[in-house]
């Protein structure tokens, strides 16, 4: 693969604009080629021999060992690189010429003041961001102060600290000792206070004499001689400390409301300081990725400068092989570059302007390797029980692998399935069942099941009129959202939209677009199964006596749909689906848990799935109330089934206002309140309708037409504006935004349009739209399936605006809050 696809593929999306931008350099470098090449061709042939004679006694031809370790005569150098201290105290480097004007082309001026530029973003980015990493290792060791002492209070309850700390200190630190190995790097000295356990720098008596001199500073205690070093935290820091309550529960955001508090006093029981571990592990591991990643952002825009430089000296001197200048860096991995390996090629303008690179902080620090190995080693220590095995598994898992069988399984299903599509067909036609006594009886209250109407399945198959239709019924409407969640997987990973960051998905624990599309195949074989078992058992002469099992068989399997979905066993995707079970919960417990954005998505997919529910709620019914041995039921006569035929319909609308009000009262955001007041209209327009459903009469008619027709308007300005973040009139692409992720602009208006177009399709039911050839129950589930691909084209360009407001900001990680408060830190904020 060449380096140009590698690097886009090693890009973090997030941080894409901050990347060098390494195309933009290869397209300059071809305009020198170029002119170069013109330039030839207008010289005459006398001159050309002179230049190459020229070029074989000026130094060019000289082997690699000849430039690694150059003389550095300054008449060989073509160009110099500037340290000029820029605004806010940054470095800036700016390249001089050091030949004549008239021997440079204008097109090698642009390229060096378009490198300048590049580098000095890089640089300036990575400084900004390492900062940050330094700032919050100073916060996590505040934390592990907090921890540790914790630790002992709970573990030894009768723990006199102000005597037996000393002695605590020696044995940690000897222990830590023997099995911690301190990074040997000249500039560890500066960064001492990156060790993220304090009791690790305490290796002999002399420096546990040294902490005993030193002064509290913030609540961490720094020694006077040494500002960096850490000793292990006292008990008294407890007392400076608090919980802090991030309102994960309904327990916690009712107790925060009555309180009006967010921090709570140590309770020191293990039930706290298992809870308080289990946060602050995953701190740790969100900032080791983030400590990661940013390696990786140092490495690759290294490695892309010295790309470009030898490309550039290949460039300006075609003559010379370029193997003799540059060694295979792609086989020199960082460890080795930073081992004093050669970083850069050396060629003639290449030696300059990379050994500049080389001296910047960019190419020098070494501050996010040696954190790195210290969090590392903290997290082994504290929360691995010394198992480097087990601490590097949680902190570096391997990357998820496509696996044969997924795709062998897909494969196998939707054969199967396409076969029992056919089978049941044939079958329909060849003993003309829907001509047999009770077909009617069996379509009216088994097919709610498998829903109802046989006239619907003229357009669903394009059957005869005799056929028997298909069931598009609960699992139909499951099956087609998961069909639209496979596709847009598809192409958030084409168009690298970071959805599993956004989702807020355990690294590695994501599913692949394959691996839902398997389960929707498999969801839909076990669907198709029991119709056509249902089907022939019934209609067949020789099994009149299973009528009770027939009917069961729809029953059994919803059931072994739901106990599948509540398996507490590791198959079948334990991760993703216990992922799924929590969102869920919280958004039926809404507004009681922190909204975070896989909460409201899940609730706004729920509000396509109103036709599921209420055949779920048909099922509970049939079982429940109805004599489903005689085949009978009377829901649609029940006050208590039409009562709940508006609550069902109603609680994703419901829920999701709810949750708008949280994240008014929290983040005090207006755009909440008519985001909220966009579901209330909608939950008004789901009444009316479902009244005019029941009861009809104009009045109620008139009612639903003018709440649907103001929710639809007002749902689709949302849609378009606020979700998808288009229609921006002064934007660079007219009428969309500013950042697009497809290049063809006629997609975002196409979906526009049709997303319109889909929105007054939910009218249908109060504005009477009649079809010939169709039933009204057939419109109604053809409805319903427009709804759930409109909510698939809707999710992906909601994800695709989520992202770009992410790279807008940076934004590449998450973000976990930590479990401890400090008291002066309250201080210093209500300052």
């Amino acid at each position: 693969m060449k380096f140009g696809k590698e690097f886009v593929l090693q890009m973090l999306p997030e941080w894409k604009e901050a990347y060098i931008d390494y195309n933009d350099l290869k397209t300059l470098l071809k305009d020198i080629l170029k002119f170069k090449q013109k330039d030839q061709e207008t010289t005459p042939k006398a001159l050309k021999r002179d230049m190459t004679l020229y070029r074989a006694f000026s130094g060019l031809n000289q082997r690699y060992s000849d430039f690694k370790n150059p003389k550095g005569d300054i008449e060989d150098q073509f160009i110099v690189v500037n340290a000029v201290n820029g605004e806010d105290s940054n470095v800036n480097y700016e390249t001089k010429f050091l030949m004549p004007s008239e021997e440079l082309s204008e097109y090698e001026i642009t390229f060096f003041r378009t490198l300048d530029y590049e580098f000095n973003k890089v640089h300036k980015f990575y400084k900004d961001k390492v900062k940050e990493v330094m700032n919050e290792a100073v916060s996590l060791n505040k934390q592990m102060d907090a921890l540790i002492a914790l630790r002992i209070k709970v573990e030894n309850p009768n723990f006199d600290g102000s005597g037996a700390v000393r002695d605590l200190a020696a044995d940690v630190a000897s222990l830590a000792t023997s099995t911690v190995s301190t990074p040997s790097s000249p500039r560890m000295s500066k960064w001492e206070h990156m060790v993220v356990i304090p009791e690790m720098e305490l290796s002999n008596e002399e420096e546990l004499e040294e902490s005993n001199e030193s002064v509290d500073v913030g609540n961490s205690n720094v020694s006077e001689k040494n500002p960096y070093t850490y000793r292990p935290a006292p008990l008294e820091i407890l007392e400076y400390v608090k919980i802090n309550n991030t309102l994960e529960t309904p327990t916690s955001t009712i107790k925060a409301v009555l309180k009006d508090s967010k921090s709570e006093k140590l309770k020191f029981n293990k039930k706290e300081l298992k809870k308080v571990e289990e946060q602050l592990k995953q701190v740790f591991i969100e900032f080791h990725s983030k400590l990661l990643l940013l390696k990786r952002y140092s490495y690759m825009n290294l490695l892309a400068l010295s790309k470009v430089m030898k490309k550039y000296d290949k460039v300006r001197h075609p003559l010379v092989d370029p193997n003799v200048f540059f060694p295979p860096l792609s086989y020199i991995t960082y460890s080795k570059l930073r081992q004093g390996f050669p970083l850069l090629p050396q060629g003639v303008a290449s030696r300059s302007y990379l050994k500049a690179v080389d001296n910047s902080y960019l190419g020098s620090s070494d501050e996010v390797t040696t954190l790195l190995e210290r969090v590392e080693a903290t997290f082994i220590k504290h929360f691995s029980n010394s198992n480097r095995r087990k601490g590097m598994k949680s902190l570096r898992p391997k990357a998820k692998k496509g696996k044969h069988k997924t795709t062998f399984f897909l494969g196998y299903f939707s054969g199967c399935t396409t076969a029992l599509i056919v089978a049941l067909i044939l079958i329909i036609n060849a003993r003309k069942l829907m001509n047999k006594e009770g077909s009617i009886q069996y379509m009216e209250n088994i097919f709610p099941l498998y829903r109802q109407a046989r006239t619907s399945l003229k357009l669903l198959f394009f059957l005869p009129a005799n056929s028997l239709k298909l069931p598009i019924h609960l699992f139909a409407y499951i099956i087609l959202h998961m069909l639209m969640y496979a596709v847009d997987i598809f192409f958030w990973k084409r168009y690298r939209v970071n959805y599993p960051f956004i989702f807020g998905f355990k690294q590695g624990t994501e599913l692949g677009y394959r691996e839902v599309f398997l389960l929707s195949a498999g969801l839909a074989l076990l669907s198709l199964a029991g119709v056509l078992a249902n089907l022939d058992i019934e209609m067949d002469p020789r099994t009149q006596s299973c009528q009770t099992f027939t009917e069961l068989i729809p029953l059994g399997l919803v059931t072994l749909v739901i106990a599948i979905t509540f398996c507490p066993f590791n198959i079948i995707y334990r991760s993703s689906r216990l992922f799924l079970i929590k969102s869920l919960f919280r958004c039926i417990c809404a507004p009681f848990y922190k909204v975070t954005l896989i909460d409201f998505f899940l609730a706004d997919q729920l509000t396509s799935q109103v036709q599921a529910i209420r055949s779920l709620e048909f099922y509970i019914c049939y079982y429940g109330w109805g004599d489903f041995t005689k085949r009978e039921n009377s829901c649609r006569s029940s006050t208590i089934y039409n009562s709940f035929y508006f609550i069902v319909a109603v609680l994703p609308y419901w829920s999701r206002l709810l949750q708008c009000i949280r994240r008014l009262f929290e983040e005090k955001d207006v755009t909440q309140a008519y985001n909220g007041l966009k579901y209330l209209l909608t939950i008004i327009a789901v009444v009316t309708r479902t009244a005019y459903d029941l009861k009809k009469g104009m009045s109620w008619r008139v009612l639903a037409a003018v709440s649907s027709a103001i929710a639809a308007i007002m749902s689709t300005y949302w849609d378009i504006v606020k979700d998808w973040g288009l229609l921006q009139r002064h934007s660079k692409n007219p009428w969309l935004r500013d950042k697009l992720v497809i290049s063809h602009t006629s997609v975002y208006f196409a979906a526009m349009v049709l997303n319109i177009i889909l929105r007054l399709a939910w009218l249908q039911s109060v504005l009477n739209f009649h079809v010939s050839f169709l039933h009204q129950t057939a419109l109604t589930t053809i409805v319903a399936c427009l709804e759930i691909l409109r909510r698939g084209m809707w999710s992906f360009f909601r994800l695709e605006n989520e992202h770009l407001n992410n790279v807008g900001k940076f934004r590449a990680f998450k973000s976990v809050p930590l479990p401890f408060n400090y008291y002066n830190e309250d201080d210093d904020k209500d300052e």
